[in-house]
């Protein structure tokens, strides 16, 4: 059996008679903390129609996101490394120190210092 037409006809069709078997047999109790909004650790107030939102999430959520990007760059290099000779070790080399440097900028400036503002 090819490959392509069980990737675009059996996947599809087992994906949706699963979702019909959770629709079916799926127990349905909602409850208010249940379908409630969850900001970040903080419980919404009653008749507040927006909440308040420390920056200092989005900013550790940013953080992440650029040192996770670090870490799926790394792993090609660890795969390659044989293939891309000395040139391609200064690279990466390179490449870490920089983003080195910029987390200990990032220490300093007090971007991921742990506060108890909330």
């Amino acid at each position: 059996m090819n490959n392509l037409l069980m990737l675009f006809i059996f996947v599809p069709i087992i994906a949706f008679a699963l979702l019909a078997l959770n629709v079916l047999l799926a127990p349905r109790n909602p409850y208010e903390s249940k379908v409630s909004a969850y900001e970040c650790g903080f419980l919404a107030i009653e008749g507040q129609t927006r909440s308040t939102f420390q920056i200092h999430f989005y900013i550790v959520a940013m953080l992440f996101l650029v040192f996770d990007l670090e870490i799926l760059l790394l792993f090609p290099l660890a795969v390659t490394l044989y293939q891309v000779s000395t040139y391609g070790f200064i690279i990466a080399l390179v490449f870490f120190f920089v983003l080195t440097i910029g987390f200990v900028l990032e220490i300093g400036s007090g971007a991921v210092k742990i506060t108890k503002d909330y």
